[in-house]
């Protein structure tokens, strides 16, 4: 019989993308960062899960899923065209075939992406094509952990009206219960982004914990005696875990991270940039502008040109993904055995990180999981998974404290957000948010129906205005130009949808078309927004 853990890992994977869902076109470029991260990360981590499950290892992770990617990934229209995608990654894995068979090395590849696509796209059709409910399953059977996150990922510390940071909340607990079944235990707040008040939001609506990074519970007043290696209660009795530094850097560090070993597989080099337009044409968007197709050759290889990659070897990476997990497990092994020697309660080190770094960023990173969850059950007994809701159920007793305000990202206090390249955002927001309060409260009571239409849909423009990914984008300088349109639209439509409601004057066509296009949570009310 094995002794008791001296401690215990808790694994956070947030899932998260912003509402992107284009009906009038055909095919929107934007719309592909769903398709490659259903292929490249929801579809991988649901498989490696399962099977974990089906053989009998002790699988506990947290997970959240934003309520944004919840409804892009159970949208018809949206689920229609992930099929689509993934039946072009299995056709252009056939012409590979073709194209490569004369080039051993290559053609290796190639069968194995071949063969990887095929098995993924079975996988989402014996789900069809309902990913959500997969991990529900999952949940029901007790492996995994299913959280929420703010309705649009709006960043709390922005959000001035505290009617419009309540409803960011409990849209997205009603979101949450509507797809899993039940209430969410907990939330990971946007960006990890906390101010005071935000616990009593969450306590009032029933939500047990929350995350914040590690300078918000080291820096809580008073002090926590423990750091990080345990929670805190705040006074509204909500417990507050912190991001545990030690782990999180041997994963994301870009110098030393686990990602960048030379053997694992090159992100950049993707055939949709390497090869002719008139040979991968039919797999890039249709006026020529390439995009990655996750058929890469090549390996890390090391600081050198792409043209310098050397290829990419599955196998010899697999390798290094099972010494890798062994790595991080004897890590926190010794981190775990060192803090339960100084501690008068059982240590957790909680671990929390971007869903789509496995399998997106890190191709490997779904097998490090799988041999990291089989190394917990089979290889060791000082380390435990485990989840929050179960910790804080075997460990009810901890301080009270209140967490200092920060967020995660670069400075640690909400730098990134509010920032000179994004900072025009915020006085549109506010205004919104004000005017919304406004007009539900002036409609409490209810509307006529065709108001009461326009008033749900503002309230979905106000929303998707929120979100923090427009003000990350265009801080970080990716797709700028697609941020900055998304909120001069939201912010549009919303103010001519409540000038139209103020004049009671609603024009139904085009209130129609907003709601066919921006149709996310057709359960929303307009009055959670009221007074």
């Amino acid at each position: 019989m094995k002794p008791a853990p001296a401690g215990d890992l808790a694994l956070v994977l947030h899932a998260h993308l912003p509402f992107l869902r284009h009906p009038e076109h055909r095919y929107h470029l934007e719309e592909n960062w769903l398709y490659e991260a259903i292929a490249a990360t929801y579809l991988p981590l649901c498989e490696v899960f399962q099977n974990l499950a089906r053989g009998g290892v002790r699988l506990r992770v947290t997970m959240s899923m934003s309520p944004t990617l919840v409804s892009m990934l159970r949208d018809d229209l949206l689920r229609e065209r992930a099929s689509s995608y993934l039946d072009r990654l299995v056709l252009l894995g056939e012409q590979e075939l073709v194209r490569t068979r004369r080039e051993p090395a290559l053609f290796k590849l190639a069968n194995f992406y071949h063969d990887r696509f095929r098995r993924l796209r079975a996988l989402y059709h014996a789900e069809d094509g309902d990913i959500p409910a997969a991990f529900r399953r999952l949940e029901d059977q007790g492996f995994v952990e299913l959280i929420t996150v703010g309705a649009t990922h709006g960043f709390q510390p922005t959000i001035l009206e505290p009617a419009a940071r309540r409803a960011q909340l409990e849209i997205a607990a009603e979101v949450h219960r509507d797809a899993f079944g039940r209430w969410p235990r907990g939330i990971w707040l946007p960006e990890c982004g906390y101010v005071p008040g935000v616990d009593e939001d969450l306590a009032e609506l029933g939500i047990r914990y929350f995350f914040v990074d590690t300078h918000g519970v080291e820096h809580a007043r008073p002090r926590p005696p423990f750091g990080v290696a345990a929670p805190i209660y705040t006074k509204s009795g909500v417990a507050v875990f912190g991001r545990d530094k030690e782990s999180s850097r041997q994963v994301w560090s870009a110098d030393d991270g686990y990602p960048g070993d030379p053997l694992y597989r090159d992100f950049y080099r993707d055939i949709g940039f390497d090869l002719p337009l008139d040979v991968i044409g039919p797999f890039v968007h249709p006026d020529g502008i390439r995009v990655h197709t996750g058929f890469k050759y090549h390996r890390v290889t090391g600081k050198v040109d792409l043209g310098a990659k050397q290829l990419y070897d599955p196998d010899r990476a697999r390798d290094r993904a099972a010494d890798h997990a062994g790595n991080f497990l004897g890590n926190r092994g010794a981190q775990i055995a060192w803090l339960a020697g100084r501690m008068d309660r059982s240590p957790i080190i909680v671990s929390p990180y971007d869903a789509e770094l496995f399998g997106h960023w890190w191709f490997e990173g779904p097998q490090f999981l799988d041999f990291l969850f089989r190394k917990l059950h089979h290889d060791q007994s000082i380390v435990r998974a485990t989840t929050p809701s179960e910790f804080l159920a075997e460990n009810p007793t901890q301080v009270v404290a209140e967490p200092a305000p920060s967020s995660w990202g670069d400075g640690g206090y909400s730098g990134v957000w509010i920032d000179g390249s994004n900072d025009w955002i915020y006085r549109h927001q506010h205004r919104a948010e004000a005017r919304m309060v406004d007009l539900a409260s002036r409609h409490v009571g209810g509307a006529p129906t065709l108001i009461g239409r326009a008033l749900d849909q503002a309230a979905r423009e106000l929303l998707l205005l929120q979100s923090s990914d427009w003000a990350f984008i265009l801080k970080t300088g990716t797709a700028t130009g697609y941020a900055a349109s998304r909120v001069k639209a939201h912010a549009a439509r919303f103010q001519r949808l409540c000038d139209e409601v103020e004049a009671a004057r609603i024009d139904e066509a085009w209130l129609a078309d907003l709601e066919r296009r921006d149709n996310l949570f057709p359960g929303l009310d307009y009055r959670v927004y009221a007074r």
